[in-house]
């Protein structure tokens, strides 16, 4: 199967859930930058949760699909249709050989993810198909998405058994589904009743906290220089906002906001970052790293975003407000085992949904 790609909207690439264990050689793991809208647009097409798919960037592309597919759309409301019709997201959707599957610009969050059935066939880089594009690897010639691209899918092999019979068996009833409802006119798409719910929604400040309605809040927790900080920093940066520069992208969040003053103002030799780290750079504005960031750093770090939080981050988009809050570190871990248990139900559910209701 292949997808054709009309028009490749602002910034789209091929994304799975990365490539841990190259951080020594100085190769940022990458990914999805909201790697539970990837999973779950997984789950709802029968493939394993880290299958390669679409990663797209306030305004989305325009694809030809040139055999039918089983495909599935979350993450970021960007409007998608088949053929002009309104496309719905969080479920599996049936399209026919030659429809158009369209985006447009988001209208909340940032970034969407298409999967489909057997996952995009991107050639494998140090064990992953994501895009880098600061190496140059991954995707399609490790560069975001460009017109009259055409992108092998289907046979990825990140499906097992029982998730490429239960695919089959949905594309299969939709199809019907689709051709029963024709009435004369060609189908352009099918989807089942219901859907997936998506993860609870970013943590907001309510009315009465300042005046901060509809801040996303993020949680922290402390970094290892939190302590090299000023106390009126530290106190300013759990309770001021910081605003998403427009210079943010794949590899950093920046932040626009109340400069943090250090007690020490010497930079660090270089040492091992992550994604999620705080870092405060000379000028005082934090940068929050995010997925293609680089390996090592000399920025003092006064705190680290939360793994569960790291998809509440990804949506966040130019503009947004943000603010933080501290937890501790057995709480980070008991929040994203809390996370995981609730992706292993809406698995299980999927799993044992009836696409025909």
């Amino acid at each position: 199967m292949r997808i054709t790609v009309i028009k490749p909207g602002l910034h789209t690439t091929v994304q799975d859930l990365g490539r841990p264990g190259w951080r020594q050689g100085g190769i940022p793991e990458g990914g999805a930058m909201d790697s539970i809208a990837l999973r779950i647009a997984n789950m709802l097409v029968g493939n394993a949760e880290g299958a390669a798919a679409l990663e797209l960037t306030l305004n989305g592309p325009q694809l030809r699909l040139e055999q039918d597919m089983l495909l599935a759309v979350t993450g970021a409301q960007m409007a998608p249709t088949i053929d002009g019709e309104p496309l719905p997201q969080w479920r599996p959707v049936w399209a026919p050989a030659g429809a158009t599957l369209a985006f447009g610009q988001a209208a909340s969050g940032c970034r969407a993810y298409v999967a489909v059935a057997g996952g995009i066939d991107a050639e494998l880089a140090l064990g992953s198909r994501s895009t880098d594009t600061r190496a140059g690897i991954g995707g399609v010639a490790g560069r975001p998405l460009r017109g009259g691209d055409v992108l092998p899918c289907g046979n990825g092999g990140e499906a097992d058994a029982a998730g490429r019979a239960r695919a089959a068996a949905w594309r299969a009833s939709l199809a019907a589904r689709a051709a029963a409802g024709a009435e004369g006119r060609r189908p352009n798409w099918a989807a089942p009743a219901w859907f997936a719910a998506p993860p609870r929604m970013p943590l907001l400040a309510s009315p009465s906290s300042g005046g901060n309605a509809g801040t996303t809040v993020l949680r922290v927790v402390p970094g290892a220089e939190y302590g090299h900080f000023r106390e009126a920093a530290r106190t300013a940066f759990m309770r001021e906002r910081y605003r998403v520069a427009p210079a943010s992208d794949r590899m950093g969040v920046r932040l626009d906001g109340p400069p943090l003053e250090t007690m020490d103002s010497a930079e660090l030799l270089s040492h091992g970052v992550i994604a999620g780290t705080v870092q405060v750079p000379h000028g005082g504005t934090p940068i929050i790293l995010a997925a293609d960031c680089q390996t090592t750093g000399g920025y003092q770090k006064i705190a680290h975003v939360i793994t569960a939080d790291m998809p509440v981050l990804a949506q966040c988009r130019p503009g947004d407000w943000i603010t933080f809050t501290e937890v501790t570190l057995g709480e980070a871990q008991r929040i994203l085992l809390d996370q995981e248990r609730e992706m292993r139900l809406l698995a299980t559910a999927i799993r044992l949904a009836a696409v025909s209701t």
